[in-house]
């Protein structure tokens, strides 16, 4: 879980059970009212990006992601078969 305030781009988070990455983001202090937090967020799957606002000490779940090259190898019915360069593992 993260706090509005641990916000920086590129941070991934978890959103109404989608993956979405903060493309940007600027913390809003107005006269009136209290502190938000105004984010252009992508999703990680499909790449549309929408804006959202949170308002400031809200947690939002993290999700960790880790990118590596993979070679794709073949599709088996739903899934599809990656093989990791590196180590050779295969992943659906």
């Amino acid at each position: 879980m993260a706090n509005t305030s641990d916000f920086k781009n590129g941070l991934v988070l978890k959103i109404d059970g989608k993956l979405q990455q903060i493309v940007e983001f600027q913390h809003v202090k107005p006269g009136k009212g209290p502190a938000f937090v105004r984010t252009k967020l992508k999703d990680v799957v499909s790449g549309k990006t929408v804006d959202k606002t949170f308002n400031a000490g809200v947690k939002v779940e993290t999700a960790t992601v880790d990118r590596r090259d993979m070679t794709f190898l073949y599709r088996d019915g739903e899934d599809y078969v990656l093989m990791d360069e590196k180590t050779y593992d295969q992943i659906n």
